[in-house]
């Protein structure tokens, strides 16, 4: 049982190991898209934007109007009471309870729309800023990576070429080594030829009586007979 757990630890190891080796593969390709995403969600974010504060305007129109219905309303309880019309008086200001009732909970609205759009115009700047600088980073690294692509093959046909080079010398020694072995055969079948025509050419000097031959037993002999003969 240790050993299938042990096993299936090494299996997923290698699993997370795969997915690692393909996101390090596709790592700019993923960033280029993560910041497609963000500024994505920005714009996103800038028509909910554009949305609660045309909500925050209507709103305050809203107000604007209740507030030109208070006033109207309160003249006309003016009016009432001038020809004391009590009843008709404080119908109109329950009408007027009412419109203010509205105006508050309109207006309440408003603040919550108005300070949804202050916290969203911080957000946005700052996300502005965030995928401003990150994208400044994603071409700084695209650039360092080309770099880094160049100086590899470079680096790569440097080392390959002092492969080839070692191989290219390698190839010249041994042909050095044979010429030199050739030129060595040369030479030394030009002395058994130069030995051969000396030898040649002495035989035909001692049989035309020219050059002195080699001495033999005979001429040995009849040197010391003649010394025999004069003591």
């Amino acid at each position: 049982m240790n050993i299938w757990a042990k096993m299936m630890t090494a299996l997923r190891g290698g699993v997370n190991e795969a997915g690692e080796a393909v996101v390090d593969g596709q790592a700019l390709r993923i960033l280029d898209q993560e910041v497609r995403d963000a500024s994505e969600e920005l714009k996103q974010s800038k028509d909910s934007l554009a949305e609660i504060m045309s909500r925050q305007k209507l709103a305050e129109e809203k107000c604007s109007g209740f507030q030109k219905k208070i006033d109207e309303h309160e003249g006309y309880v003016m009016k009432a009471l001038e020809q004391d019309n009590e009843s008709l008086a404080h119908d109109v200001a329950e009408k007027i309870a009412d419109l203010e009732n509205q105006l508050a909970q309109e207006k309440e609205a408003g603040d919550a729309y108005a300070a949804s759009v202050k916290k969203l115009r911080t957000a946005i700047k700052q996300t502005e800023r965030n995928i401003k600088r990150l994208k400044q980073q994603v071409d700084t690294v695209k650039a360092t990576e080309n770099v880094q692509r160049a100086q590899a093959a470079v680096a790569e046909r440097h080392s390959g070429s002092h492969s080839k080079m070692r191989t290219a010398m390698d190839s010249l020694d041994r042909i050095k080594e044979k010429q030199a072995l050739r030129e060595a055969q040369m030479s030394a079948a030009n002395e058994l030829a130069e030995d051969a025509s000396d030898v040649s050419l002495q035989a035909k000097l001692e049989e035309a009586g020219i050059a002195p031959s080699g001495r033999s037993a005979d001429d040995i002999l009849a040197r010391i007979k003649s010394k025999k003969s004069s003591s």
